[in-house]
């Protein structure tokens, strides 16, 4: 009897070796542009928000509600206030968000480290008044949506923020 013998030549080896390694390759690449992707959402959710903050700060008067989109992994964007006390629904938050709090920022992204940017400051907002009922005010996001009221009455200085 004779025995079936499979023979694979070293080019044929090396072949099936490359075509693993590009394949490994290709999958890392992909996943890391969607990280950058995330990134990028994440930095235009700031650009967006502030200017839409600033809009309605520079007139006499505003109310606008508008919609943002962030990648899911993030539950809760936060407005905090460390020169007053925790209180409302989220008081739980307000503690482990004070690790990432270093001395201007007042929005942080929940739950820490779900964005590469853990705190933001964003300005001309009265966070006294905006964080009157809840500190941290802290808006759900739903499917990657997330929303805000921005307001501004007459003889105010600075905008509110509201869920």
């Amino acid at each position: 009897m004779k025995r079936g013998q499979m023979k694979l030549s070293f080019g044929m080896i090396f072949s099936i070796i490359l075509i693993i390694i590009f394949i490994a390759f290709s999958f890392y690449a992909v996943q890391k542009f969607i990280d950058i992707q995330k990134s990028v959402q994440i930095g235009k959710f700031a650009n967006d928000f502030q200017k839409d903050i600033d809009k309605i700060w520079k007139g006499s008067q505003g109310l606008q509600k508008k919609e943002y989109f962030l990648p899911k992994k993030i539950s809760f964007v936060c407005f905090t206030d460390y020169s007053s006390n925790e209180r409302g629904l989220n008081r739980n938050f307000y503690d482990e968000l004070k690790l990432v709090y270093y001395e201007n920022e007042n929005l942080f992204f929940y739950p820490i480290g779900s964005a590469e940017i853990t705190g933001k400051e964003m300005k001309h907002i009265d966070l006294t008044k905006t964080t009157e009922t809840e500190n941290p005010l802290c808006v759900k996001n739903i499917e990657g949506k997330i929303s805000f009221t921005i307001q501004k009455d007459f003889n105010e200085a600075l905008v509110t923020i509201g869920k």
